[in-house]
Order: C-alpha cells, then structure tokens, then sequence
C-alpha cells in the first residue's frame, strides 16, 4: 500500500469570540496557509503495530499496539515516551468507526503490515524567535522563509512555544483524514469537493475526537475550518456526541452518532472568503493568556446578568454579521468592475482610513469602492470597543491596554482596514487586515509599514507569522515531493 498525505489549515477567528459558543450566533473565520500534515505508509514487517512520530520535536515517537478480540484495544507501548491523548484518542476511535465500517476481514488486512505515521505543522504554528534570533535575522515576514520548512523546535513537545492558530484541531483532522483515506473508509475524491459524505464524516469524528481529547464539547470552529476552509460557522448541539463523551463508551457503536446522515449534526458553515488584494497579518506577542479561564469568566457574567449579556451579544452578533457582508460586498465589487477596483485599493493603500471617503474628485461610481472598504474599517473598530467593553464588563482582558495600544498604533498606518485580538482574546497574538495593492516600490506597501511598527515597538515582543489565508477549501491530499522540505523532514 502506497503513502497516504493530508494536510489541514490553521484558523483565525476575526469575528464571533465567545459568542461562537452559542448556536444562536455564527462567528467569521479565516482558513491559513499554514497546515499541519499526516503521512501514513505500511510498516513492514511490524503486524498491528502503529508507530506516531513528531519529527520537529525531541523525544516524541509514540508506539502502538493494535488488540482485536473481544473489543478493539489501542495501548501505548514505549514506556519511555510521554503520553499523548490527542494521538491515541484519534487512533483508537477512528479505528473502532472503521472497523464497524469495512468489518474486520477488512480491517485485519490493512492492519497486518503496521502503520508508520508522521505528524508535521508548518513553521507558523509554533513560535520562530528563537529561531530568528540563532539565524541572525531581523523579525520580519521575509526573515520566516529563510528558515527551513518543518525545523525542529529544539524542544518536548509539551514545552514548545504555540502562535495560537489551532495547532490541536488542525494535527486532529488531518489525522482523522489521512487514516479514513488509508483504511479506505472514504475514497480520495472525497477531498475533491467541499460538499460530500466523506468530508462531512471525517468533520463529524474530528469534531467528537478533538473535543473528547480536550473534555469538553468546545465550539468546534477550529476543527470545521480545518475541515472546509474560510467560513461563517454556526456551531453544532454539543447533544449530538454527549453519549459518546464518556470514558465508558468505548463499545458505543460511533457510526450512528457520526455518520453524515445523523441529522442531529446541525452545524452551518456558509462560504467566506476576504477581499481580493488584501492581506491578512498575524502576529505572535511573547506575553500568553489561558483561553479556558478567560471563557469560562466571561461565560459566568453571562449567566449571573443574562438580561444584559444577552442584548450586549444580541449588539455584538449584528456588527460581526455586518463586517461579514462588507468583506463579502467587496470580493462582489471587484468581479463587478476589476480595473477600478484595483485602482481605488492602490489609492487608499497610501492614506489613513479617515481620509478613504474624503476625495472629492471621486465619481459616485468608484466612491463605491472606498465607501464598502470604509465600512469595513469602521465595523472592526466597533468590534474591537464593544469586546473591550464586554472585557470591562466581565473582568477578562479580551483585549488588554498593552494589546490596545499596539492595535492602535498599527491602525494608524496607510492602507490598515482594520485588526483586532483573535478568538477569545488575551494577549497572545493580534490580527490585522490590509491592503495589499501591486505596487512598484515594497516599502510602499501597507504590510512594510505594520512591519516597521512591529519591529520597533518595544512595550511587547511581537514576532510576525508568514500565514496569509487559504484559497483552499480546507483539507488537502498531497504527496510528499510536492512539499517543500517534507522529505527531509522525514528523514527519506
């Protein structure tokens, strides 16, 4: 049996922070290009063995034993390894849903080679600065290439430095992925289009894996992301897997639960995509929050003062459902008219967002396009002050002094729509969307001017990520020649 290779991208959540717990409200995420891989080749020689390998990381190889008699066993056997839930739980349970699914004729047959798997994530999801500082080089986009793809992090994996882009949902669907592709549960195709069974089931187990893996049924945004790109989701019922949550359900039948044809999943995820010639930038800031305490206050505020919190989310929910239309008003205007559309991004990329509306020599016509864009400025800054207010409302520092002032000074700039703290918030990465126009000098760009802010800003340590967001429809099958520096990475 030949190699079987999926990627799956990390996340962003611009819009929808805490209120994407609630099946009321949806919440806008952005897909990135920066993806986490699983290779998964036969083991020859060694019969239900599985070996789990992170190359980027010291000491982390994890071995498995297959047991088939009365009920499907997965147990850990390297002793001198560390344990790692995420990996035994997504291999046993999407073992036991493709033993129920191929039965065990099947599964025997696949299983009696072994399995050799390595789990790689690009650079992005774990932070370079040290590796920036070992090379000498400046902390800027152009400095993260210069590094080798897939580098090894120096450390055990329970220590590495996270960027925050949802390294635990994107490593869990594409092994979730990669071993229904290789046990030829789903067949190849499935990864072909966006709406289809196969898809949809590998979104269903992934979902259940990553939130029994982290014991609780979280909002599932990430894993949906890594599993269908850019989207405005909605989350699923948590009912819908409460009975397989517990540790006693492991002879729980899972196909009737996860099949796509459960209609108890009723999650939504409509497409997104950001605006032509716009950039997304990221950034990683060296200071660190606890995004489940920070949850869990905010959600404690809403339950002792719901009459409030609620219309305060109710307020919330309709600038994030705005901004989504905006981006969305701007992709529709530039397929309208491409050449001014393009002409008027260049324009605004040289001046502050105030002056956007202010050009008096503008035709109605192409005031289209710096009105949409000016909106869509406006309705960032809306979000960024009502989640400061629900910070100041709840006690939690959604979006902290520290954070506010390099926000602030990055929304000076030329060319910046707009930006905020992602997710819940905290201080550990910001977000911020710019104009990107094809300009003849770089220093010109709307990207080189936040960079210079970075740099020089000393009140934080902020180091930039390479992720711009993905055009793909989340995940990927590859192969590995096509992946710069896997093979090495491998060691192959």
């Amino acid at each position: 049996m030949s190699s079987t290779v999926v990627s799956a991208p990390g996340k962003v959540l611009i819009a929808g922070g805490y209120l994407v717990l609630d099946q009321k409200y949806s919440g806008i995420v952005v897909s990135t290009s920066s993806r986490f891989y699983t290779v998964i080749q036969p083991a020859q020689g060694r019969s239900f063995q599985i070996r789990v390998r992170s190359p980027q990381f010291e000491a982390a190889v994890w071995t498995y034993a297959v047991h088939l008699d009365t009920e499907l066993d997965v147990r850990q056997t390297s002793e001198l390894s560390s344990k790692n839930k995420f990996v035994q739980l997504a291999l046993h349970r999407t073992l036991q849903l493709a033993l129920e699914m191929k039965g065990e004729a099947h599964f025997r047959h696949v299983l009696n080679d072994g399995l050799e798997i390595a789990i790689m994530g690009d650079n992005d999801f774990y932070s370079q600065r040290a590796k920036l500082a070992e090379l000498n080089l400046v902390p800027l986009i152009a400095s993260l290439a210069k590094i080798p793809p897939f580098t090894p992090t120096g450390v055990k994996l329970a220590d590495v430095h996270k960027t925050g882009l949802g390294s635990s949902a994107a490593l869990i669907t594409s092994l979730v992925a990669a071993l229904l592709l290789h046990l030829g549960v789903i067949p190849p195709s499935a990864l072909d289009s966006v709406q289809n069974e196969g898809r949809a089931l590998v979104h269903n187990t992934a979902q259940y894996i990553h939130c029994l893996a982290q014991g609780k049924v979280g909002s599932g945004f990430d894993v949906s992301s890594a599993v269908f790109g850019s989207q405005l989701y909605t989350r699923f019922d948590p009912a819908v897997i409460k009975g397989l949550m517990s540790d006693n359900a492991t002879n729980t039948p899972l196909l009737p639960v996860l099949s796509p044809s459960n209609n108890a999943w009723d999650y939504r995820v409509a497409p997104f995509k950001l605006p032509p010639q716009t950039r997304l930038m990221l950034a990683d800031i060296d200071a660190g929050s606890d995004t489940p305490s920070l949850v869990g206050q905010v959600l404690r505020w809403r339950t002792s003062q719901p009459a409030e919190a609620n219309a305060f989310w109710d307020q919330l929910s309709e600038s994030n459902d705005a901004l989504c239309r905006t981006l969305l008003r701007l992709s529709e205007l530039s397929d309208e008219d491409t050449k001014a559309y393009t002409s008027c991004v260049k324009y605004l990329s040289s001046l502050q967002p105030l002056q956007w509306v202010a050009n008096p020599h503008a035709s109605p016509h192409d005031a289209r396009f710096a009105q949409t864009f000016y909106e869509a400025h406006r309705l960032t800054e809306d979000i960024r002050s009502r989640m400061r207010e629900m910070g100041r409302l709840s006690d939690v520092p959604i979006e902290p002094p520290e954070q506010v002032a390099l926000l602030d000074a990055c929304m000076s700039q030329a060319g910046v729509i707009g930006g905020g703290v992602p997710g819940a918030g905290g201080y550990d990465a910001i977000w911020l969307l710019v104009l990107d126009p094809s300009v003849s000098s770089p220093e010109d760009r709307p990207l080189s001017r936040v960079e210079r802010v970075w740099t020089s800003w000393k009140a934080l340590d902020v180091s930039p990520l390479s992720a711009t967001e993905s055009l793909e429809k989340g995940l990927r099958l590859e192969q590995i020649d096509n992946v710069p520096g896997m093979r090495a990475a491998l060691g192959q």
